[in-house]
């Protein structure tokens, strides 16, 4: 047999769609993200809770087993006992997991928060990931209004908190009893319009993407793409489209003067401030519609408590906005829905501007704890989308773009003596524990000591701020030379006729000190290059 066909064939690296790997300038704008968000949320009196990464599959409420396999979005496998087991498709199915199990060894009001990576089982695009991070804040065991409100609050204080200016974002509130009533009110409820009031919800979701023709196209006979490809329309009548597109003015533009036919649903001059007037026109437009509906009522009703609140505590329209075209989860939202969008254009692929839109969002789910406990359990929360966020935020330069730095590295040299190699290997670890013992970051080189180049090429790598280098006539002189990285580095853009500036930043670059006196001189580096530590 030809010895090449006994070749064992190299397997390529490849990462599957939809998986990203991160590096450490990312990783460390993640970590700078989470903080704030953190810090805003236990602000709130939020607590942490962490559930795992799997759950039974029938836990993860509208994605149950499908003959085989679940095959809806969730990535699943069965175990042992031949149950279906899935990767999280969201932090909040597991809360309430989580909850109902914990049920009377919790407070109730439960307030808690979660953060990290779901999965789902999506065809991936870009910008849209199979694994990504979320950050959720849920408050189970209230029906309050004020939960509300105050998810709505927490929402914008963490938009501001990651350095996103007022004006930049907005927190849009709707209530799925408010659309329930809409359609209601249109004939369309009943098992029989099920599909009907899909695609009529689906329509007025696309509403921010498509437009006021685009949606009527939805709602009527349906609407041809610039591909050719046909979605195909709720096939309502005329006149129900105009009742829908009338039921949306508020969200494309309306003036707040114009006469609704109608006495105010809220006594404005009651409330006083001026900032109440848009939230509250609104309230005044949309009630009206579907007064005939007690559901429909009932949200408006809701929705009113909602913004009371949050305007009493100083966010007024600009932050936290009423906006009838906000769906979200057909599945188990049952009242209020919150999203969280950015105002702003971005700049795309192409270097043209465009809406970067949804970064978070949720809304009441008071059917998802009672499902595994058989007695209402209100709930109320919201999620934070950490990697999309993060993504827009990188886009505009919010985040630090820098990779963080290293660590110091300590150098060891190289003899033909193999004792004497031996020792400077020891000497070296008693200057990296020097370092440690004070809280600093610090390695020992550990690769092959022979080349000195090596070493300072790989401290660069490293994004070091200094390397400590003490060879055989430093060490006869009690002495350790410092390389300063950054000031090395800042050596080329010094002109060539500033001799003086040019010799001041060669002193700063490399220097000698006493032994003794490492750690108060790398110190000194740290603080020159504004590096912390401990």
């Amino acid at each position: 047999m030809n010895d090449k066909s006994k070749k064992t064939q190299k397997l390529k690296a490849r990462l599957p769609g939809g998986l990203p790997d991160r590096g450490p300038a990312e990783l460390a704008a993640t970590r700078q993200m989470v903080e704030k968000i953190r810090e805003v949320f236990e602000l709130y009196g939020f607590e942490p809770v962490e559930t795992p990464a799997m759950e039974y599959t029938d836990a993860l409420g509208k994605f149950l087993p499908d003959q085989d396999r679940p095959n809806e979005g969730v990535f699943s496998f069965q175990d042992d006992d031949k149950q279906w087991i899935s990767l999280r498709y969201d932090l909040t199915a597991p809360l309430a997991r989580y909850v109902a199990e914990n049920f009377y060894d919790l407070p109730i009001p439960y307030r808690s928060y979660r953060v990290g990576y779901v999965y789902r089982n999506e065809k991936p695009d870009p910008g849209r990931f199979r694994q990504f991070m979320q950050f959720d804040a849920d408050t189970v065991g209230s029906a309050s209004p004020a939960a509300d409100a105050e998810m709505c609050m927490m929402a914008a204080d963490t938009m501001e908190a990651l350095g996103i200016p007022r004006g930049s974002y907005v927190v849009k509130v709707n209530n799925r009893k408010v659309l329930d009533g809409i359609l209601e009110t249109l004939n369309l409820d009943g098992e029989e319009n099920a599909q009907r009031r899909l695609i009529v919800l689906r329509a007025i979701d696309k509403l921010d993407r498509l437009g006021r023709d685009g949606v009527a196209a939805l709602l009527g006979a349906g609407r041809r793409d610039q591909s050719g490809d046909v979605t195909k329309g709720a096939n309502l009548n005329g006149d129900q489209i105009d009742f829908l597109l009338n039921f949306l003015r508020p969200v494309y533009g309306f003036s707040r003067d114009e006469d609704f036919g109608t006495r105010p649903l809220f006594d404005m001059e009651r409330i006083g401030a001026s900032n109440y007037i848009d939230n509250f026109g609104t309230l005044n437009h949309l009630g009206p519609m579907i007064v005939n509906s007690q559901s429909g009522y009932s949200g408006i009703k809701e929705l009113g408590d909602i913004i009371a609140i949050c305007e009493s505590a100083g966010y007024g329209s600009k932050r936290i906005r009423l906006d009838a075209s906000v769906v979200r989860g057909l599945e188990y939202y049952t009242g209020p829905v919150f999203e969280i969008e950015l105002t702003m254009d971005l700049l795309g692929d192409k270097g043209k501007p465009v809406s970067f839109g949804s970064v978070g969002g949720g809304g009441r789910y008071d059917g998802l704890v009672s499902r595994f406990r058989g007695e209402p359990a209100p709930a109320t929360g919201f999620s934070i989308g950490v990697s999309r966020l993060q993504t827009a935020l990188t886009k505009l330069r919010m985040l630090d773009q820098e990779r963080p730095f290293g660590p110091v590295v300590v150098t060891v040299f190289s003899d033909r003596d193999a004792e004497i190699a031996r020792q400077n290997l020891i000497d070296a670890q008693q200057k990296v524990q020097v370092l440690r013992n004070a809280k600093i970051r610090a390695e020992l080189y550990l690769g092959n000591p022979k080349n000195m180049s090596s070493q300072l090429k790989y401290a660069d790598k490293r994004n070091s701020p200094c390397v400590i280098i003490q060879g055989s006539n430093e060490k006869a002189r009690g002495e350790v030379q410092i390389k300063d990285c950054f000031q090395g580095a800042l050596l080329t853009d010094v002109g060539d006729g500033d001799r003086g500036e040019y010799l001041k930043r060669q002193a700063e670059a490399q220097f000698a000190v006493p032994e003794v006196e490492l750690l108060e001189a790398v110190i000194a580096v740290l603080r020159r290059n504004k590096v912390k530590w401990n």
